[in-house]
């Protein structure tokens, strides 16, 4: 009894204390996984004590490979086949090729540097091929990078993970058998045993894959059979079921099992995909949390400083010579600029797959009586600590040196007509990146169901994810369809959450059609009614222009009082308030303070100019045609 109530108080401080690391790292838009190390050494064996691993016993063990399972299930769920065509030669050469240089390479530096005896360098090389996608993807999501780049480096987290495992394994039983000679190269049959065991695995990783995940997309897409809340439940038993009994057929397999059953999910497009996602990524975040710290604490900070400045000159070799050759061979004139190969080769942390694997691996070393088990636990952490620091910190501004970074989408515009592409541009001006959406819903026949509008396959905001877009702070809907942009708006509430969506508001708030009939916090855009085909025709026929207005305090009120007059006209409509360094969307019940900036749209008007010329605003005039800034006098 005392003994399992140490465990449980173990294994909830841990996850307290890992999603707390989360919660903090995501509000300092660091990676996670550096205060997630840094608490597991502070709190286990060489800190505080408070978290020992070695009470799990065997659990440990069983922790790890179901954690990992999960977290190579979500990294093949989130993958995108059709983004891999521009880069699947490369892809397949840093899988491949690349593998083999990170292996030769990395065994040279440790053995050289450390004097590493050759199967333990060996085995430390293998440890280190994978790059993780834990760390990859939520590092490229806060940088920002150029779409290939960032697909190139997410598909090869993703797939080199059960290569690297499962070369790993093979290289560990070569050592553990006494198989290894000083150099694996010098013996033909080593390196014949190494991709007969790594193909057996692969096959078997793959057919157990393609079955079960074509078995289970099949299931899903039968709503009538399966109860909603069971879905992710589900995918959970099958992942899990999967994985052992791959792992029962030959060790290691089980890990491209579960990527292969993620890939055929997302690529087979069935029901409720996004809920599934965000189950499996929750999923995730809790496994990499858990295993990070409970690994973490069990290692000794003592090793690592035993390790010396050899140890770090080990790493760097691996970051600033072995790296830079992979990417420079595997990329070699498959159209990446030297910009595009300089960010591949900085960005390559390593990430939980090394982390757990050296641990087992140190376990078995030492049970098999032979030396070297806890200095390559070291090193390989080592590894992880300096490349996720290093490269974590230093990639964004990586990218800005180089070019290659590129602003997070923050607000999203349904809509192609003038309106909407003014809007779009506007913003761009103003340095929020904005992604205009044309569904052309004039030419989409949409038929009632049950009294409700049906929306057309291409009014599909899933496929926003397709184009790199996870998340945004604004969702404008501005087709001419009240009806699709009330639905729309309600698709983007539930998959995306931004924090303001808003649609055109086709008649005045507080009758029948009022927006809180639509869905509570959608709100309406600009003003409570708006003619958009009048404002798209006087935008075409160059009947508008683009002003910009400043509230000053002295007379606050009556330039509230007068934009409301010229906003009830049609003859203003705000667009963009700039207020505290902020730039949005306006909304119709928008409380105007002095200071705000105002970006309007304008009717040419005599009436609305000479209304405009007498206030008291400060006036900049836009030109619409040329979209430059040009000055006017009050």
């Amino acid at each position: 009894m005392e003994d399992s109530l140490t465990i449980t108080v173990l294994m909830s401080t841990t996850v307290g204390i890992g999603i707390g690391a989360q919660v903090i790292a995501r509000y300092l838009q660091i990676p996670s996984i550096v205060f997630l190390l840094l608490l597991g050494l502070a709190l286990g064996s060489s800190g505080l004590r408070w978290i020992d691993p070695s009470l799990l016993g065997s659990g440990l063990e069983v922790i790890v490979s179901l954690s990992i399972a999960i977290i190579l299930f979500e990294g093949g769920l989130s993958l995108q086949i059709r983004d891999l065509r521009s880069v699947s030669i490369s892809l397949r050469n840093l899988i491949t090729i690349g593998v083999a240089i990170t292996l030769v390479g990395g065994a040279i530096a440790a053995h050289t540097w450390l004097d590493f005896p050759w199967s333990i360098a060996f085995l430390y090389a293998s440890l280190v091929v994978v790059t993780g996608p834990t760390v990859v993807t939520p590092l490229l999501k806060l940088v920002g990078v150029e779409r290939r780049v960032a697909t190139l480096l997410e598909g090869e987290g993703i797939l080199i993970d059960p290569i690297g495992a499962i070369l790993a394994v093979i290289t560990l039983n070569i050592v553990l058998s006494g198989k290894a000679v000083p150099l694996v190269l010098s013996n033909t049959a080593i390196p014949l045993l190494i991709l007969k065991g790594l193909l057996l695995r692969l096959g078997i990783g793959v057919a157990i894959g393609l079955i079960f995940g074509s078995l289970l997309s099949l299931l899903l897409k039968q709503s009538k059979i399966l109860p909603q809340e069971l879905k992710n439940l589900i995918v959970l038993a099958v992942v899990w079921g999967s994985f052992s009994l791959a792992q029962a057929l030959r060790s290691e397999s089980g890990l491209l099992a579960v990527v292969i059953i993620g890939i055929v999910l997302r690529a087979a497009a069935t029901p409720d995909e996004r809920l599934l996602r965000q189950f499996n990524e929750q999923l995730g975040i809790l496994t990499n949390s858990v295993l990070f710290i409970l690994l973490a604490a069990d290692l000794s900070i003592e090793q690592l400083f035993d390790l010396g400045q050899e140890g770090v000159i080990v790493v760097l070799a691996l970051m600033l010579i072995v790296r830079p050759i992979n990417v420079l061979i595997s990329t070699w004139n498959r159209g990446f600029s030297w910009q595009q190969q300089f960010f591949l080769s900085w960005v390559a942390p390593r990430g939980i797959v090394a982390a757990s694997m050296a641990s087992l691996f140190a376990i078995s070393l030492n049970n098999q009586g032979m030396s070297g088990g806890d200095a390559l636990k070291a090193l390989v952490f080592l590894t992880i600590l300096i490349t996720v620091f290093v490269q974590g910190v230093t990639a964004a501004w990586i990218a800005r040196w180089l070019g290659l970074h590129t602003n997070q989408v923050r607000t999203v515009i349904v809509g192609g007509d003038s309106f909407a592409r003014l809007l779009s541009r506007l913003l761009q001006q103003k340095g929020e990146a904005a992604m205009l959406i044309d569904f052309d819903v004039n030419t989409t026949n949409l038929e009632p169901i049950d009294e409700n509008p049906a929306l057309s396959d291409r009014l599909n905001l899933e496929e926003l994810e397709a184009e790199g877009i996870s998340s945004f702070s604004s969702f404008l809907a501005l087709s001419s369809s009240p009806e699709v942009n009330g639905i729309l708006a309600q698709r983007a509430a539930e998959l995306f959450r931004p924090d303001l969506i808003a649609i055109l508001s086709p008649s005045p708030l507080g009758d029948g059609n009022s927006l809180s009939a639509v869905t509570p916090g959608i709100q309406a855009a600009f003003a409570p009614q708006i003619p958009l085909d009048q404002w798209n025709q006087w935008l075409d026929q160059d009947e508008a222009q683009v002003v910009e207005l400043v509230l000053r305090s002295p007379t606050l009120e009556a330039q509230q009082a007068e934009l409301q007059t010229l906003i009830a006209s049609n003859n203003l409509m705000p667009l963009i308030v700039e207020r505290n360094q902020e730039v949005r969307i306006v909304i119709s019940n928008e409380e105007w303070q002095a200071g705000d900036r105002i970006t309007c749209l304008l009717h040419k008007s005599a009436d609305a100019m000479i209304s405009l010329e007498k206030s008291p605003f400060v006036k900049v005039a836009l030109n619409t045609s040329e979209w430059q800034m040009v000055a006017k006098t009050n």
